[in-house]
């Protein structure tokens, strides 16, 4: 009898010790398998509108759906997509835009557009209502990010020209394995041209160690551009000092920085 109960507790032990490789098995796949992205290189695929946000007079966030709500778009990070509309006299046009979700944003998708007076896919979007569908294809580009692959980034960007480095910052500050450092400097001509603003502002408090911000604007209350230009200036030779000039990487700051004053003053 007791030879017999000590057979059946072995082989209760088995089954439980099976069970739970099999479930540890099944949750490792489940973490470790990367589902297939919904987008199409060759191919427009239409995503479906679900919510429009004004943000200002003519910016506005758009965000779509995906198949399922398990769903991911399959964007690399540091890459575009093509989008295909109509212009105001219902000629096709297709423009590059870059999401400001990742993959890690299931079921959906969302791009932030201003949209141009004159612009042709501006028109399109201006005209989108929730329940229209846009036509999207991609991925497109050859930057490849890899985790850690440097030790900062150094980042400009200028209007719109914001959502891909929006990307590339929440994939590496979203990654508690990824450590490289990131300073961004956006310009724009006034405060309420900056785009996700309130979004870049957050992260900037939750990684106060990890990424720094500095806001360009070419018309501001009692604050002169060529002053604005004065700290940049001193920001930039700084990041210099702290990473290019340690790697033994040789720059003329004072030409770029003469270089970047030019590009900035052009956005008047």
């Amino acid at each position: 009898m007791e030879s017999l109960q000590s057979h059946r507790v072995e082989m209760i032990s088995i089954a439980v010790a099976l069970v739970a490789i099999g479930a540890g098995t099944a949750f490792y796949f489940y973490i470790t398998k990367k589902p297939k992205g919904c987008l199409d290189p060759e191919n427009f695929k239409e995503y479906k509108l679900v919510k429009r946000t004004e943000l200002s007079h003519n910016v506005a966030k758009f965000k779509f759906a995906l198949p399922t709500p398990d769903s991911v778009l399959g964007l690399p990070i540091g890459q575009h997509m093509s989008c295909r509309g109509k212009d105001s006299v219902g000629e096709e046009v297709v423009k590059p835009y870059t999401p400001t979700t990742l993959d890690s944003d299931i079921g959906y998708f969302e791009l932030v557009i201003k949209m141009y007076p004159q612009g042709r896919m501006s028109h399109h979007f201006r005209e989108m209502r929730e329940g229209d569908y846009l036509a999207v294809k991609g991925p497109k580009g050859r930057f490849k990010y890899q985790p850690n692959q440097v030790r900062a980034f150094g980042m400009i960007a200028g209007g719109t020209g914001i959502t891909p480095m929006f990307q590339v910052t929440r994939a590496i500050l979203e990654n508690p394995d990824d450590k490289t450092n990131i300073h961004l400097i956006y310009a724009n001509v006034t405060y309420e041209d900056i785009l996700l603003k309130e979004e870049i502002d957050n992260l900037a408090i939750i990684f106060p160690n990890q990424f720094n911000v500095y806001y360009v604007l070419n018309q501001v209350l009692f604050v002169s551009f060529s002053f604005q230009l004065l700290i940049l200036s001193l920001t930039i030779s700084q990041f210099f000092t702290s990473y290019l000039f340690k790697s033994r990487l040789f720059l003329d700051s004072k030409l770029f920085i003469e270089k970047l004053a030019f590009l900035l003053s052009s956005l008047s």
